[in-house]
């Protein structure tokens, strides 16, 4: 599933994105500073939902979103504002905005506006109780070795069926999904715990060896995690 998400402020931008791809790190996010950028970004992806700040330079949240819906329909819409604001409450509600978030936005907030989209888009993100489980597998023991033939055993199904279903429903191959997952987890990890070391990072996540630990993560991030650490330091508080 593609998001947009759309603010002039870069550490505001980067912050809800942060706070969507932590919840749902299989979502394909694209960030954009000025309209220009978000109108070319949903030109070349079919988002979903975009969020996007109320006030933006040179023409407004709202009519950004009138323009973006013109050219998809069928994009939903979260409005971001750092005050409430009644009458652009009264205009988002007339576009058929989803939800209204005011800054600072506070995780469960984001995931009751989540639910609203899936909830009024008929977008189904449901999973077969066995990717269920699988899932909450991962997320349990992504720090261990997990291989497609040990699921499958747990799960009780075929190594062949489980891999199949796994990227039908995920679009992403288990190890794949496995890796992104433990990408993401250090990623918070070096922003939350700057005394760790990148070598206990890098084992607490899985990676037995920092060297491959610091390869996956310069492929996967463009940059290694040491570079990644020095840029977004004193971001995420």
């Amino acid at each position: 599933m593609k998001l947009l998400v759309v603010d002039d402020e870069p550490l505001e931008l980067e912050q809800l994105a942060h706070m969507i791809k932590q919840k749902w790190p299989v979502w394909e996010i694209h960030c954009a500073e000025e309209t220009s950028q978000a109108l070319k970004l949903s030109r070349e992806n079919k988002f979903v939902l975009a969020f996007i700040d109320i006030h933006l330079p040179g023409i407004s949240g709202l009519e950004l979103i009138e323009t973006l819906k013109r050219e998809n329909p069928d994009l939903s819409f979260v409005i971001t504002t750092a005050y409430q604001d009644f009458a652009y409450a009264q205009k988002s509600i007339k576009l058929g905005v989803v939800d209204y978030l005011v800054k600072p936005i506070i995780a469960g907030e984001l995931d009751e506006a989540i639910k609203k989209f899936i909830e009024r888009s008929g977008y189904s993100p449901s999973k077969t109780v066995v990717i269920e489980q699988v899932l909450d597998i991962i997320s349990r023991d992504f720090s261990q070795k997990i291989s497609l033939e040990s699921l499958a055993e747990t799960v009780h199904v075929s190594p062949t069926y489980l891999s199949k279903k796994f990227s039908d429903e995920m679009e992403l191959s288990i190890p794949s999904y496995i890796m992104k997952y433990r990408i993401e987890k250090a990623k918070s990890l070096l922003l939350k715990h700057p005394d760790y070391s990148m070598a206990l990072i890098a084992d607490v996540v899985g990676f037995h060896s920092q060297n491959y630990f610091n390869s996956i993560f310069k492929k996967y991030e463009g940059l290694t995690p040491s570079k990644y650490k020095e840029l977004k330091s004193g971001r995420y508080d």
